[in-house]
């Protein structure tokens, strides 16, 4: 069980590589190949719009081939994509680029049911503990994506066209320690095919705002760190400054997966969340200070840790709104949300840092951290009077 589990921790490292990679890069290149100014996040926005777009491919995978063939198949569509996008880079073909990000987001909606598979590989009573080292197996690509990309950015004299491949190379990689990660079997067909409808299960209060706040902690995250690289450039800060940030965002929002389960069992998933919701708030204090690389490195750092504590808390929490033969479809619809959002995201960012500036960035960023507050006040709420109705 612990073998597994560490594997899948690793395999986590290694999508997270290939994340924080095309994060630092995408936005870069697409500045330097995108027709407007405006355009330069498509990259980004195509790599979750296809998440979200094969969400419901990936559920059907899931259920039909079970998680490490599944998986397997999410990891040969990384090693095609990241190829497709050297070639693009290759060619200086702007639309090509974002199209092969789109494919590569079927990796993304795939990768992202390890922490649930990481709930599986365990116990009931240490699942919070499961999903949360696998979540800290993200380190792996804290330190590994950007300095992956500082690295092999001039391998070739096309920029960035080394860091694509060097990419291929992870992915291929991550098929191997997959191929030696044993996963429980999937339920029954004819068990899969039970349980609850879809609108039921989203009806719950728990499963509302365990989408809810997984979606815009996600948002808001994403909404930022796509748009600092070019904030940063735009700042004059050079590219290793770009790689140290985004390195040490990377590792607040992992880092904590040591010990947020620890917290989770011990707290509560709410109380968790609050505190990461405070931090989103710190972070764009910080960012509204100024615009020097101390203040995008503090201010990028504690937007990793309340992300860290909202979706880690978010995942837990959802994890009692639905039985083993809803996984799959409770699982994708979860999926679902957090990439719309962040395709909704990744394109408001491009728009708003290059037309509006960093601080109407970030000031726009308040609107989803105060829907999020909303909703975990309306839960912490409704379970209180739930408690007191039953004493």
């Amino acid at each position: 069980m612990k073998r597994n589990l560490w594997l899948l921790a690793v395999c986590q490292g290694l999508f997270l590589t290939n994340n924080v990679t095309f994060i630092a890069i995408n936005g870069l290149v697409g500045l330097a190949l995108a027709p407007r100014g405006w355009m330069a996040t498509l990259p980004v926005m195509g790599y979750v719009v296809g998440g979200a777009l094969a969400t419901g491919l990936v559920a059907h995978t899931q259920q039909r081939f079970g998680r490490r063939h599944s998986f397997q198949i999410g990891l040969a569509v990384a090693l095609g994509s990241t190829l497709l996008c050297a070639q693009a880079a290759v060619w200086k073909d702007f639309w090509l680029l974002c199209f092969a990000t789109v494919v590569a987001g079927y990796y993304a909606a795939n990768a992202s049911l390890y922490r649930f598979a990481a709930a599986e590989l365990t116990m009931p009573d240490g699942r919070e503990k499961a999903v949360s080292l696998v979540m800290a197996g993200g380190l792996l690509g804290a330190v590994a994506g950007p300095n992956l990309a500082a690295v092999t950015r001039d391998w070739f004299p096309v920029p960035f066209a080394g860091a694509y491949l060097a990419l291929a190379a992870v992915a291929l990689l991550a098929m191997g320690l997959m191929h030696f990660i044993d996963f429980p079997a999937p339920p029954p067909k004819s068990r899969s095919a039970g349980g609850r409808s879809l609108a039921e299960i989203a009806r719950q209060p728990v499963f509302i705002v365990a989408a809810v706040s997984g979606a815009l902690g996600f948002g808001v995250m994403n909404l930022l760190m796509a748009a600092t690289p070019i904030a940063m450039q735009i700042c004059s800060l050079p590219f290793d400054d770009i790689a140290l940030v985004l390195e040490w965002h990377v590792i607040g929002m992992f880092a904590p997966g040591f010990f947020t389960g620890h917290l989770i069992r011990r707290f509560g998933a709410l109380p968790v969340m609050g505190v990461g919701l405070a931090l989103n708030l710190g972070c764009i204090a910080v960012a509204l200070s100024g615009v020097d690389l101390h203040q995008f490195l503090i201010a990028l750092f504690m937007l990793g840790v309340g992300w860290n504590f909202l979706f880690t808390g978010s995942t837990t929490l959802s994890l009692s709104a639905y039985t083993a033969e809803e996984r799959d479809r409770a699982q994708g619809a979860l999926n679902f949300c957090v990439f719309a959002t962040l395709a909704l995201s990744s394109f408001a960012s491009g728009v708003l840092v290059t037309t509006q500036g960093w601080r109407l960035l970030n000031f726009g960023s308040l609107v989803p951290v105060v829907l999020t507050g909303a909703a975990l006040l309306w839960l912490a709420r409704r379970q209180r009077s739930t408690a007191a109705a039953t004493v």
